[in-house]
């Protein structure tokens, strides 16, 4: 293993890094050498850094080949997978590669589809004003990338319905932001619980018994939010505030 070594701004690596050697990250992976090489052919995995004639792999590759599997683990194809992938900036840290695939929830149906504002409107079933289509945003039911949207379909008759009711944007927005707010926090929390209370347990945090342990957590995790939020909802309709 190679540490301390300085990579190049692409492969995104920093001052103190610990890189890994092709062999580490294939076996760390569980995947082969020739897999490996045609992620990375197929620009779902950086090229490696080189060091002389040789290549060595930092936090960003491991993340990011982590979240591939993550993606195939859901059943996505090579292409949904290529689309997903070409969305993450190329200077996102490994840390917000983690909470890509932590939003990756089990029961996720599909990812979200690339798509020209006509195909949006013939998906949609209706013509989408600007106004409509900030709304959507807003409500999570797409993303503008370029000169193209990528959307959610799985919600977008969700959210289309809500603009036809008249749901107001700016109520979108500031749940949004509680959303983030919120999630942000909780994702910090959990984080310290995590590596206070559950990490000292294991000898080596990169062994594959704790990073087994952490992925059959996640879903646990997850449905342990749903259900923490559905009886809050459920406190407050009892308790409404005074208008």
């Amino acid at each position: 293993m190679v540490e301390n070594a300085r990579g190049d701004a692409a492969a995104g690596s920093a001052p103190g890094d610990t890189l890994l050697t092709l062999e580490e990250l294939t076996r760390r992976a569980g995947i082969s050498v020739r897999t490996l090489r045609f992620y990375t052919t197929r620009g779902l995995v950086p090229p490696p850094i080189r060091r002389g004639r040789s290549g060595y792999y930092s936090a960003d590759h491991a993340a990011r080949l982590e979240l591939v599997q993550e993606l195939q683990s859901h059943g996505f194809t090579l292409a949904a997978i290529e689309k997903y992938v070409a969305g993450i900036p190329a200077d996102a840290t490994p840390e917000d590669i983690a909470l890509a695939r932590t939003m990756l929830a089990p029961w996720q149906a599909d990812l979200p589809v690339e798509m020209t504002h006509e195909r949006l409107e013939a998906k949609a079933g209706r013509a989408l004003s600007e106004e409509d289509i900030a709304t959507l945003q807003a409500l999570g039911v797409l993303r503008i990338r370029e000169n193209a949207y990528l959307v959610a379909t799985n919600q977008l008759a969700i959210g289309v319905r809500l603009v036809e009711l008249g749901f107001p944007r700016k109520v979108a927005v500031a749940a949004a932001a509680v959303y983030a707010e919120h999630g942000e926090q909780m994702a910090k929390e959990l984080h310290d619980v995590i590596h206070r209370e559950l990490a000292p347990l294991y000898d080596d945090v990169e062994s594959d018994h704790f990073r087994e342990v952490m992925e059959r957590l996640k879903p646990l995790s997850v449905g342990g939010l749903v259900s923490a939020y559905e009886a809050a909802v459920a406190r407050a309709a009892r308790n409404p505030r005074p208008r």
